[in-house]
């Protein structure tokens, strides 16, 4: 009753205003590591240990810390991995001896070599050591780490920022005045490009917090990505006399942050974004990023305490815009947050057994009602008997192969559910496979075995089942009523099989090369009521969701979504197959079609995810850039 009574999009918010008025306001600004206590309380016998989180990389504060305490030369960095270990072990007896420091990165790498780590740990001499001597490990959190060198260090955990503030924060805390004035002959273009480009860097970060409309993988950018993007901006500043902005793209853009981007989609989305902040628009000391005018250039005259003061002026909370987002974006993450706080919340809270007689007619009752509901297998032997493999007809093709799927789904539902209620009446063994399952049924959950065997989908047991009933009497209908006028897209167990089924169909029809057809696209305006008969060529789809937009059917173009309005319903669209067709170069957005939400999945030999089904050409009024900074994407399935 409790939970029901708050927002869940608004619970974060509250607890930042409750621990601000609390405990006061320095706790909820970004804080920055400072090296200088931790040192102060450590020895020569005392380990420094750096616990990483993801996306984190203490080493540049450690070499600026290094070079403040005159130690840069006396600094022995080596990254931790195979075959690592002998040259670690020696660089470590030397620096014991000449009083250097010794950097050992990324601990967790090297797990072999952990007990010989411990070892030399043990083995450090506080009589024979000299005094000026220290060692700085990092690694993730791993069961592999000596225990001992946890007791007996001083530990730092390192976690990423958090906003837009506290990112620009973390990049210009670093630097300092003879740095931004390096870059001779063009001291003013280079302040203003390294502002944009830490900018840009934080709205990378920190688009991730938004999910799949951010990207549709969380990547793991670091601060070295930006370093080395802060180098070359120096350098391609000083070698040119023009700004080389097209380089300068390419090298941010494709290399040091693309390199680490695998999604094409996820690509087009970073350079597009990079288009906004390596460009000759921020030069003028007056350009701002946002609507807003939050985040803006500073004057060329500005100093590093000034950026830095604008910088701790910024707001803690970022708004969507200033990632090309809509307010929405901001519902969905904050109510995420709340979701992944109360459940930590619940975790800390002391488990009571739940009475195993109740929990067991639970779920026989849960397992009896899907048995019972869920269809048994289609008979292949008749289908292929009245759609038997015809040249001229693909469908009959895809047809098969959909029941062939969708029956292999059906003998396990049914097979497992039997076994399982078998079991649960001392008739069979339960093995660890059925336990699990039985688990999942009482959580709601849809069972690992059924999942393998199925389409990807994130909807919970219950509205699962619904929608396999939904899909199996779709493959049904068409069995017993031929060829659908309208295609329902999200039913299809492999959606790319049927698109490829309908250019195949036009190909033969005209005996044209397959290679030379592809897809245009038309949103109808008239309804499915109204549709009564299949067009002449290609076909008609429904089912569609859009995410991050809406269709307009009073401008017929993707328009902005409605306030607290996540998803919304695509009109039937009709697939036009035509030879050698130019994708038209203004006025459409290329929307990418998933099959979840999640919109990631597994990397393809055609390269994209296999979460991925094609591509739709919608009509628009606004730039592609702008509906690609907004996410908008088609999906089959919502996770309801």
């Amino acid at each position: 009753m409790f939970l029901k009574c708050l927002r869940p999009d608004k619970v974060t918010n509250a607890m930042q205003d409750f621990v601000a008025n609390n405990l006061g306001q320095k706790f909820i600004e970004p804080q920055t590591a400072d090296l200088h206590l931790v040192f102060r309380d450590s020895s020569a016998i005392t380990p420094l240990i750096f616990v990483l989180s993801v996306g984190t990389d203490p080493a540049a504060d450690l070499y600026k810390f290094a070079e403040e305490m005159k130690f840069s030369k006396r600094l022995n960095t080596i990254s931790l991995g195979q075959g690592q270990g002998p040259r670690a072990e020696a660089m470590m007896r030397a620096a014991m001896e000449k009083g250097q420091w010794v950097f050992f990165q990324n601990c967790h790498l090297s797990p072999s070599w952990m007990p010989t780590l411990e070892r030399l740990v043990e083995q450090v001499d506080p009589d024979h050591v000299h005094k000026d001597f220290r060692l700085w490990l990092t690694s993730m959190p791993s069961p592999q780490f000596p225990v001992m060198i946890l007791q007996n260090g001083s530990k730092m955990t390192v976690e990423p920022p958090r906003g837009i503030k506290a990112n620009l924060l973390r990049s210009y805390i670093t630097l300092n005045d003879d740095f931004l004035t390096s870059c001779t002959g063009k001291t003013d273009e280079f302040k203003h490009l390294l502002f944009s480009l830490c900018l840009f860097h934080a709205v990378l970060l920190e688009r991730r917090k938004f999910g799949p409309l951010g990207f549709n993988i969380p990547y793991e950018f670091t601060d070295g990505d930006l370093r080395i993007c802060m180098s070359q901006l120096r350098m391609f500043l000083m070698e040119y006399t023009e700004i080389a902005y097209k380089v300068l793209k390419y090298t941010a853009g494709e290399i040091n942050y693309g390199g680490r981007v695998t999604d094409d989609w996820d690509r087009r989305c970073v350079m597009n974004i990079l288009d906004d902040f390596y460009a000759a628009k921020v030069l003028d000391s007056n350009f701002c990023y946002d609507q807003s005018q939050i985040y803006h250039q500073l004057p060329p005259t500005s100093e590093h305490q000034a950026y830095l003061a604008y910088v701790r002026g910024l707001p803690i909370n970022d708004t969507p815009e200033i990632f090309g987002l809509h307010d929405n974006a901001n519902i969905t993450f904050a109510q995420n947050e709340t979701y992944r706080t109360m459940k930590d919340l619940l975790d800390l809270q002391p488990k009571t057994a739940t009475a195993g007689e109740n929990r067991d007619l639970a779920i026989e009752k849960l397992a009896n009602d899907v048995l019972s509901r869920v269809p048994k297998p289609i008979s292949l032997a008749l289908v292929m008997e009245k759609y038997p493999v015809m040249y001229e007809q693909s469908m009959n093709t895809v047809l098969t192969q959909e029941i062939i799927r969708y029956n292999k789904l059906l003998n396990v539902i049914h097979t497992s559910l039997q076994e399982l209620l078998k079991a649960m009446k001392g008739l069979v063994v339960l093995s660890q496979a059925l336990e699990e399952m039985s688990k999942s049924l009482f959580n709601n959950a849809v069972p690992i075995m059924w999942s393998k065997a199925a389409y990807p989908s994130l909807k919970p047991l219950a509205s699962w089942v619904a929608d396999l009933i939904q899909r199996v009497e779709f493959v049904q209908g068409w069995v017993d009523n031929g060829i659908p006028n309208i295609f329902w897209i999200s039913g299809f167990f492999f959606p790319q099989a049927f698109l490829t089924g309908t250019l195949q169909n036009f190909a033969r029809k005209h005996v044209i090369s397959i290679d030379s057809v592809s897809f245009g696209f038309q949103v109808l305006k008239q309804s499915m009521k109204e549709l009564t008969a299949a067009p002449a060529d290609g076909c008609y789809i429904r089912g569609l969701f859009v995410e991050g937009a809406r269709w307009d059917n009073a401008t017929h173009v993707l328009g902005e979504s409605r306030a607290k309005e996540l998803f919304t319903d695509m009109p039937v669209i009709w697939l036009q197959p035509e030879q050698n067709r130019q994708v038209p170069t203004s006025g459409i957005y290329m929307c990418p079609v998933y099959k979840t939400l999640t919109r990631a999945g597994t990397l393809s030999t055609t390269g994209h995810s296999t979460n991925f089904v094609f591509t739709i050409e919608i009509p628009s009024s606004k730039t592609q850039q702008y509906w690609i900074k907004r996410g908008v994407a088609l999906i089959c399935a919502l996770n309801y």
